[in-house]
């Protein structure tokens, strides 16, 4: 009998919306979206499901992944993974340039593919179903094809996939359009295969407050499916606003080779009502009654824990894993992190950057990491000279020291708690002095200043963004630069579908610059 490990939700803390999750022998492997952020669809694995490592990014060059004039949560919609005969397939929606797309590996750490555009497949959360025959399935959602009555009157259909050609082959049947009468955004399906029946799982009711797990099934992959009298399978929406766990949907489902069943879906946890970390991944278990799925049963809900029937596994610790064989280049998700930056000579998996960056923004040298001045400063919907990590916990600090000998007059540095490009608050460098800065809806204000040389040191400061819930300071060094509340850097506020991340900036606030800003650390520390 195996050791049951115990899994902490969310098993990925942060900003890691739309979980699909694949098992391929003992492996599990997990993707995310990450809409304009590069680079894209983060790629985790474990052996246990409760711990888990980044092995990558699936979309790793700027040539997979075109962002240019991407709204922060436009980009890469939710994507799928699966493994079929020896090769691993994403599936996903780039929204602002291309469509659906598909990617393929025989390694999960890469390199992947380029993209094998799907020009025949219209809308939005694709996902493949491999068949016993050998045939490849591809269902998705597109607006109601007599034309949508409402917003988010969307129709979920069904066409073969030609794996060789990369195009649909065939009509496309739309097979389901939500389990509840006028539902809206019937989205993220998925196909699974058992108990002789073909299951639709998929969410709707928008990704907020209202979204839900449904499930229907057919005994032919055609249709016609019928729903679960008993859905939703699983939701929170009926638990009232002040639940600490909300906007449960978007599941995917792995069966361990113990014949037992987990189910991956995002979900939100509010302070106060807001959401400042985005969309998480959190894991439920689920067994079938009379052919249906019961999400954990008899509780009904996600719960803080989930007891699961594998041997206990660690990343640090197994020297076959993704993190010893490259020495710790990247560091485990949820835990406090210290970047010494003159020891690194590349980024972690970890990092992420804003669309199609140059590249000449970021260098490394003996000094630590060099991030040139860009010409588009933070609030562009371009792509700023910007590098950042999610945030992943209610209570952290963030603390860079940089040194700030070249940066020029009219030029800016420092660091940035970004919700979107219109919402965020800066710890920054400028002109000879250290601002706190709270932007809201585009709009600066400066919460707080300190002048440079009261707390510079050998043309280096130190700046530090300090996490309490809702509530937030700036530091420059000893300096306290004032206090605000971020619940406006929230989904509630801000709209989107991202969350926060916390990183470095430099700009030349838009003129050309030559300069660099080096920074020599990075800390993330749980409070």
């Amino acid at each position: 009998m195996s050791e049951k490990v115990i899994a902490t939700n969310p098993i990925m803390p942060g900003f890691y919306p739309d979980p699909s999750i694949c098992a391929v022998g003992e492996d599990y492997y997990l993707c995310n979206s990450t809409f304009s952020y590069f680079p894209g669809l983060s790629l985790m694995h474990s052996k246990d499901l409760a711990h888990w490592e980044q092995i990558g990014n699936v979309l790793d060059r700027h040539s997979q992944l075109p962002l240019e004039g991407a709204d922060h949560s436009q980009g890469l919609f939710a994507p799928t993974i699966r493994y079929y005969d020896g090769v691993f397939y994403v599936i996903c929606t780039n929204v602002t340039h291309g469509g659906n797309f598909v990617v393929t590996a025989t390694n999960p750490e890469g390199p992947w593919s380029e993209p094998h555009y799907l020009a025949d497949a219209d809308g939005i959360d694709p996902s493949l179903f491999f068949d016993e025959d050998g045939k490849c399935y591809y269902i998705g959602t597109h607006p109601n094809p007599d034309g949508p009555k409402y917003n988010g009157d969307w129709y979920i259909y069904i066409s073969e996939l030609d794996t060789v050609n990369w195009k649909l082959v065939g009509d496309k049947k739309n097979v389901w359009n939500g389990a509840l009468k006028g539902c809206i955004w019937p989205e993220g399906p998925h196909i699974y295969k058992e108990n002789g029946y073909y299951y639709i799982m998929h969410a709707e009711g928008g990704t907020g407050p209202e979204h839900a797990v449904m499930i229907c099934r057919s005994k032919d992959i055609w249709g016609p499916y019928v729903g679960n009298p008993k859905n939703p399978i699983l939701t929170h929406r009926h638990l009232g606003n002040d639940y600490p766990i909300k906007y449960v949907g978007h599941g995917d489902i792995i069966k361990t080779p113990n014949n037992e069943w987990y189910m991956t879906m995002l979900a939100v946890r509010p302070l106060e009502r807001f959401t400042t970390m985005g969309r998480e991944t959190f894991l439920a278990k689920f067994i079938w009654e009379e052919d249906w799925p019961v999400i954990n049963p008899g509780v009904g809900v996600l719960t803080d824990t989930v007891e699961i029937n594998l041997p206990a596994w660690d990343p640090q610790k197994d020297p076959q894993s993704y993190t010893s064989r490259t020495n710790n280049k990247t560091s485990i998700p949820g835990t406090d992190k210290e970047y010494c930056f003159a020891q690194m000579k590349q980024l972690g998996d970890e990092f992420l950057m804003l669309r199609n960056y140059s590249d000449d923004m970021i260098k490394f040298s003996s000094n630590g990491l060099e991030l040139k001045a860009g010409k588009d400063d933070i609030m562009a919907v371009a792509s700023p000279s910007y590098v950042a990590i999610r945030q992943q916990h209610h209570h952290f600090t963030a603390t860079t020291l940089f040194d700030y000998s070249t940066l020029k007059a009219g030029e800016s540095a420092g660091l940035v708690l970004m919700q979107n490009n219109l919402y965020n608050l800066r710890a920054e460098l400028s002109d000879g002095s250290c601002k706190m800065i709270l932007c809201q809806a585009g709009i600066d204000e400066v919460v707080g200043e300190v002048e440079l040389e009261e707390v510079s040191i050998a043309n280096t400061v130190e700046l530090s963004i300090v996490v309490d819930g809702l509530k937030t300071k700036v530091y420059a060094k000893d300096k306290e630069l004032g206090e605000v509340s971020v619940a406006n850097l929230s989904t509630e506020v801000a709209g989107g579908f991202v969350g926060c991340c916390i990183g470095m900036y430099a700009s030349a606030n838009g003129k050309d610059s030559d300069s660099y800003v080096c920074f020599k650390k990075l800390t993330y520390k749980e409070n």
